[in-house]
């Protein structure tokens, strides 16, 4: 006997009549009916541990700007090549750093590297705007806005959900031979209204539980023209923080996606065919296990670094100015002396000095040999991170 779309997590429907017809999903609303077996407690039981050990790591941090910054930048990189984008971590950093940094990482990855810098602008957005905005529609809305100005897909209204169908196959298919079809206009609108009720609704479920559901909703409901993957994922992230299950926006699934591609595409595009939420939600709560892990490991990693650094420093009497550039190389791990000297808020000649100091301590090198414009990399960072 076939399943219920109960089961199967929502329903098929026939958009249109004759030749332009074609079928639809339509995801039932959230929280779906689930069955706690044992593998399912135990995954969330994992995840739920490996996490709080990453968050009572963060609530240690003295400076927790060592780990944000470089831990959302690798999330951008991450995600963002998910789309197809080849930019990396050193080309976002050298974007960053402006002058002629920035001209070669243009220069080297064309629009690429603007559309890792936009999920940086998103996610701190995202992130800030919390303060002042619940999780909605119009978050997203904003978040999306930011993501999609002036990359590909800007001309595919950025700030605005879609008016027209979309779908999700090879490139040159169509809707009826496309690999899914999320929900028409009319049955979308419905949809996003039952997930934002959703979202702040007080539920007794576990939060990664609901977070994990909301992630394939929105997904499934692909309400964007484009960058539904990345506002899926930057949405994460924001749940984690608004539900305040991390203290810091420390973890980040895009690597295990990225690891997995074609796992994660086929765990989702399962529930909707087979109702098969156990297994998504397995798959889930092992990408947030493992992630967790391995942020906590990079994070030691840079606090064992940065402890390094300075104790090179301290044995050659450093200026105050050369310490605090430390700090600055785990932000930002590919400087200009003109970007140090307005960080660091001092005069160029002192800038350039800390620089010299972070060079004999081979903590930074020069990237090249021009005499002017020179670009610093601190190598050991960039390592870590990637």
């Amino acid at each position: 006997m076939a399943p219920s779309s109960s089961e199967l997590g929502g329903r098929m429907i026939v958009v249109g009549s004759g030749d332009v017809a074609y079928k639809a999903f339509v995801p039932n609303p959230l929280p779906p009916d689930l069955r706690f077996s044992s593998d399912l407690v135990s995954a969330l039981s994992e995840a739920d541990r490996s996490l709080g050990e990453l968050a009572g790591l963060g609530r240690c941090i003295a400076n927790p700007h060592l780990l944000i910054r470089p831990f959302m930048r690798r999330e951008a990189v991450l995600s963002s090549r998910i789309e197809g984008t080849q930019a990396n971590m050193a080309d976002l950093y050298a974007y960053e750093a402006g002058g002629i940094a920035g001209r070669d990482a243009r220069a080297n990855s064309g629009s690429d590297v603007r559309e890792v810098a936009n999920y940086v602008e998103a996610l701190e957005y995202g992130l800030q705007r919390l303060n002042t905005l619940p999780i909605s529609l119009r978050l997203i809305r904003e978040v999306h806005q930011r993501l999609m100005s002036g990359v590909r897909g800007e001309h595919a209204t950025p700030g605005e959900f879609r008016r027209s169908q979309n779908w999700i196959g090879k490139p040159g298919c169509t809707l009826n031979d496309a690999t899914f079809v999320p929900p028409p206009v009319s049955e979308m609108d419905k949809s996003l209204a039952a997930l934002e009720d959703y979202l702040n609704r007080n539920d007794d479920l576990p939060p990664l539980l609901r977070i994990g559901c909301i992630h394939y909703q929105f997904e499934t409901i692909h309400p964007f023209l484009d960058g539904n993957v990345r506002v899926g994922r930057l949405l994460l992230t924001m749940l984690l923080m608004h539900w305040k299950v991390l203290p810091l926006p420390l973890l980040y699934l895009s690597a295990y996606f990225e690891r997995n591609r074609q796992e994660y595409y086929d765990r989702l595009l399962r529930v909707s065919q087979r109702g098969e939420w156990h297994n998504w939600l397995l798959f889930f709560f092992q990408g947030v296990a493992d992630e967790s892990r391995d942020a906590a490991k990079r994070a030691k990693m840079l606090q064992d670094l940065q402890s390094e650094y300075r104790q090179r420093l301290t044995v050659t009497k450093a200026s105050m100015s050369a310490l605090r550039l430390v700090d600055l190389v785990f932000e930002s791990p590919i400087l200009t002396v003109p970007r140090i000297q307005q960080e660091l808020g001092v005069a160029y000649n002192s800038a350039k000095s800390a620089v010299g100091k972070l060079v004999d301590a081979e903590i930074l090198r020069a990237r090249d040999d021009e005499t002017y414009g020179k670009v610093y990399v601190a190598q050991g960072v960039l390592e870590a991170v990637q």
